[in-house]
This record gives C-alpha cells, structure tokens and sequence, in this order.
C-alpha cells in the first residue's frame, strides 16, 4: 500500500502575514550566516558613519560578545528605534537601487541582529549634548534612555543566535570564527585605508588581548594602501607588488599585484574591491587567473588587491543578500581592464624576479653544524694534518691529482678576460662563469647573478614566438573534408556571433543547415586535433565567463613547448659574448624575470649577503 504524500492534502491552506519578528529571523538567516557576517554588517556601518577609528570586540569567537565603537556622526535619539526598524536606512531614498555610493542600503543589518541575539545601541549624534541607549532582545525593543557616550555609537550584540539555537550547532570552533572575523577586518581595513581599526579578543575579560591594531595610513591613496598593505600582507608583497593604475570606458583599476615569481599555493591573497567594496566574484576571479594565465602553472595562484571604480549605475550590487557578489552592465569591459591592466604592468616589470627567490636562495645554504668539545683522542695527529695541508697545497706532486684523474675535469668554466667595465652596471651585469653547463654566473657592481641559462632562453624564445602570432596570426590548416558539428539553436548562435575571433585564431567556420556549424580549418600549430571537443570547450567558456581564452592557451601552450625543444639546452657550454648576449636579451624582453612555468629564471644575491654567509660582517 502507497503511503500518503504530505504535500497532497483536502483541506485549503490559509494564507497568512508573518509576524515582525519572524521575518527579522528570516532575514537574519539570509545576511547573517555567522558571527563574522555580523562583524561585517556592523563595522560597514561604521565606516558609512564617516568613522576614522574603530574598535571591534569579540569573545568565544564572537558567539558571546560582538562590540564594535566608532567616532563616527552617531544616529539622534528620535531616529534610535527607527534605525532598529526593517527597511530603515540613512544611505538611499529609494528612488534609484543604482545609485549606491555606501557600503550598507538595505536597513536590514540591525533589526536582523535584533532578532536573533541581545542587542545593544548606544549613540551621540554630532552636535548633541547627550548620548541616548536602545536595546532590542528578541525583537522586542526597550524605551529610548540617557545614556554616557562622548562621541560616535557603541553597538553591543550578546549570545548570537540565541532565538534561533539550532544555528550555533552550524558554528565552528571559537578560533576558526575568530580567524572568520580577523580575515573581515583586514578586507575592510584594505578598502579604507585611511581608516584606523583595533580588534582584540576579549574571551577572558577585560580589555582583552589586541589581536590586530592598524593605524589610519597617511598621504595619498596608494601611498596609503602601500602601507597598509605592508603591515597585512607583510614586506615581503609589499617589495614585490607592482602599482596598478588602469581606465578604461569609465572603468579605473588600482591597486598592487606581486610579480609571478611570487606566487601563493592558494588564493589565499587574492583581494577584489568593487567601488571599494570586497567581493568574491567568479567573473573577476576568472579575470585574474587569465591575466596571469602565461606565467603561472595551474597548481600556483597570484597575490593581488585590486579595486574597480565606476558608476555605481553601471554594476549592481542588489544581487546576494550578504553582499558580496556583483553584476556589471558591461561584464567584458570589465574582466577586460583586469586582464589588460595587470599585463600591461608585468611587462613594464621586464625581467624584474621577486625579492623572496633571493632569500630563498639564502636560506639554502646552510653551514657546518657547530662542533661540541673535542677532547684529546679526538684531535688530529701531526702526520694527519701534515697530510691535510699538502692536499690544500698548490703543489702537485703530492699525487692526488693523478690518482684521480677526474680531479680537473670540472663542469665550471671560469671566463678570465676582463669584460668591459660598463657591463658592471647593468641590471645582470657582466658574465664571468658558467657552471654545470648551465647556469651563468654574471657580476654586477654590488653583488652577483646566477641565470639558469635555458629557462631564460625559453622564455625569449617563447615571447618571439608570441610576437610573431600577433604579428602575422595564427596559420590555419584547411580540412580536406569540413567536420560537421551538430549544436543547440543557442549554442550555434553564440560560437558564429565568435567566428571572426576564431578565425583569427586559426579556427575557421561557417553555418551547416539548422543547428549544424562546419569546421573549415583548425589552426596549423595544433596538429590533429578534436574539432567536436575544441567547441564545446570554447561554448563552454562562452557560457560560464562571456569570454573563451581555450583555444589561444592550447595554441600558446603549443608555442610553449616549441620554445622549450628550440632553447638553449642544459649541458650546452656557452662562451663569453653568447652569456652576455643572453643576459643583454633578458634585460630588453618583459616578463624573462620568470621561465613560461612562473620559476625564477635568475636569482641575484648582493655583496652584503654573500659577506653574511661568510660571516664577514
């Protein structure tokens, strides 16, 4: 016997209006989804309020305890229980959703708190004499009261998700929501940076314990992202972040992204602003992996902050209730100016490598273990050390040499010629030595360089081969019989409305009959290849980003490999001039700071390190 389907039932279903406090509660499963989206919400807030200084209190990961204090214009007493009420807000009039020029519109974030925790509202507004309280537990406001407050609002919120306790058992442990918080703070700090914060974990009472203090950065707003950027991300990004400064169409990017050779196993250090707002947007994400597509291997990911500034009437930001996606009007413009903007800064870096590859190099080396004391039966004989001191001895005939033939058959090549002075002053400087037929040992005027000789190479080669496409396009190799490829109505529109872009690729089509598209030519480079599966790799990234990069990375892959076979091989013994032909080529050629894999293809090491490691200072 079927059982009864509890959706099918006789009896009519009334249609009802919830009560204000289940809507608060509804809301607040949609903006707060944990103690760290409550710290967004209310430190937003802030910053909107004008706020130079704020100060965000937390204990047991912000579960407990929520404190956020700013000195910003403060809200009057008449408009206390109103800035509790949903859909109250100060930002908007609500004749145009478009025109947002503030982090908060919708007025939900305060009655949403209301309604699942203890809340707590303490403010002075600018020009008042007094400071005013409110609280809300439940939904349930208490009376406006005096209160002792010399500038800018307190907002207090206890036992989170004390009305709704089935959601703290979605919580995590105190120290990953307190790590939740922390990585808020510093998205926020990043976007303000003339903005001071202080945020301590107050768990054991009392002030607590600062877990982050940053001041408000001076100057101008790149000197002031600089430096705030270098007190978050460390010095390390910092010396290696290139200032990015792009327009486009009434688009501008800014902001700093480390050079390749500085890479994060993650995205962990991937920061996205929109108007200043911080955003994980797939659209901006896909941006950034193809800008960096040609010098990094898919298992390394860049470091970037990066802001985009338009009119707010050209993204829309209503599109998720936390916040934190957008949708622009012209979404191609946009991922455009990303990938334009950050190449045309790599390849003003020119063969510029990151600083850390150096102290990588430092770090390598290590020295002999120190000894313990060394008592009498473990010294040395005379006869030992006699023997030891003729081995260092330039003389010859103490047979060492021709009992071991291989002795002088070294793979270094010492280059004894003076080489002109001038080339001391060059960024790579002067070669003076090639080692394991391999690595060039060049000298500049306070320190030396190490080349790997063909990952620099490769990378020449490869940006020729480059050059050369763009130059002349891609060769197409005609089909002795067309491929037929039978598509959706949708997906045969979208891949002909590309075709002139393909075909500058090499790949030429044109419609079959209904749905059907014929594959005329494939592109030469490539070889035989799958028509079929190349178009719907390339629909597939149509759909998902508007924009296919599929068949211009599988041919500069191709090129890629043409470059490795056609470089100067491992093993290969280089004279003087063809070293310093090579590092003379690196300088002039952008992005050779890094092989076509995103490795290091030099590593240069100064005088005062080299002195270190010696111990000579």
């Amino acid at each position: 016997m079927n059982a009864a389907n509890p959706n099918i039932t006789t009896k009519q279903p009334q249609i009802r209006q919830l009560d204000e406090a289940a809507v608060n509660r509804i809301a607040a499963g949609e903006v707060v989804e944990r103690p760290a989206s409550a710290v967004k919400e209310l430190v937003e807030n802030a910053i909107d309020a004008g706020a130079t200084r704020i100060d965000v209190s937390y204990a047991a990961g912000g579960k407990n305890l929520i404190r956020v204090v700013d000195d910003g214009h403060g809200i009057t007493a008449d408009e206390l229980p109103l800035a509790l009420s949903r859909h109250a807000t100060s930002k908007i009039d609500g004749s145009d959703l478009l025109n947002i020029h503030t982090f908060g519109f919708r007025g939900e974030a305060l009655p949403s708190l209301g309604a699942v925790g203890r809340l707590s509202l303490v403010s002075r507004a600018i020009g008042s004499d007094s400071a005013f309280e409110i609280s809300v537990n439940g939904s349930i406001q208490s009376p406006v009261k005096p209160a002792a407050l010399t500038k800018g609002t307190i907002v207090t919120l206890a036992d989170l998700f004390y009305a709704t306790p089935a959601r703290l058992k979605f919580m995590r442990t105190d120290r990953s929501e307190a790590q939740a918080i922390s990585d808020v703070i510093k998205r926020l700090a990043m976007a303000e940076p003339h903005v001071g914060f202080t945020l301590r974990d107050v768990s054991e009472g009392g002030q607590g314990r600062v877990v982050l203090r940053l001041d408000a950065e001076q100057g101008d707003f790149f000197d002031a992202l600089h430096s705030r950027l270098k007190r978050l991300l460390g010095a390390d990004f910092a010396a290696n972040a290139l200032r990015i400064e792009a327009e486009r169409e009434g688009h501008t990017l800014t902001g700093y992204a480390a050079l390749p050779t500085y890479s994060r196993g993650t995205s962990v250090a991937q920061f996205l602003f929109v108007n200043g707002r911080p955003v994980k947007d797939r659209l901006l994400i896909g941006a950034l992996r193809g800008a960096y597509a040609d010098f990094l291997s898919r298992d390394r990911h860049p470091a970037v902050v990066l802001n985009i500034s338009c009119d707010p009437a050209r993204v829309d930001v209503n599109v998720h209730p936390a916040k934190s996606e957008v949708r622009f009007r012209d979404p191609g413009l946009a991922r455009g100016l990303i990938v334009s903007g950050l190449k045309h800064a790599l390849a003003g870096a020119g063969h510029r490598a990151s600083t850390t590859v150096a102290d990588a190099t430092l770090g390598a080396f290590t020295q002999e273990p120190v000894q313990g004391r060394v008592y009498q039966m473990d010294r040395p004989s005379s006869s030992a050390i006699g023997r030891s001191f003729a081995m260092q001895s330039l003389d010859s005939s103490f047979g060492f040499a021709e009992a071991n033939p291989d002795f002088n058959a070294t793979s270094a090549r010492v280059e004894m010629a003076e080489a002109a002075p001038e080339l001391l002053d060059r960024p790579l400087g002067a070669a003076r030595a090639q080692v394991h037929e391999n690595y060039i040992v060049a000298q500049t005027r306070d320190g030396m360089i190490l080349v790997d000789q063909h990952a620099a190479h490769e990378r020449l080669v490869y940006e020729k081969l480059k050059n050369q496409m763009a130059e002349n396009g891609v060769a197409a190799q005609a089909l002795l019989i067309p491929e037929i490829i039978e598509l959706s109505v949708g997906d045969r529109d979208l891949i002909l409305e590309m075709a002139g872009d393909l075909a500058a690729l090499g790949l030429e089509m044109e419609p079959f009959g209904g749905t059907a598209i014929a594959i005329r030519a494939t592109p030469a480079v490539l070889g035989e290849v799958n028509a079929a599966a190349m178009i719907h790799d390339v629909l597939d990234e149509l759909s998902d980003q508007g924009e296919s990069r599929s068949l211009r990375e599988r041919i500069e892959a191709v090129l890629s490999r043409i470059a490795c076979h056609g470089s100067i091989r491992s093993g290969r013994r280089m004279q003087a001039d063809e070293m310093n032909a090579l590092l003379r080529e690196m300088e002039a050629t952008p992005h050779s700071g890094q092989c076509n894999h995103g490795r290091p293809t030099y590593v240069e090491l100064k005088l005062a390190d080299i002195e270190r490691l010696f111990g000579r200072t």
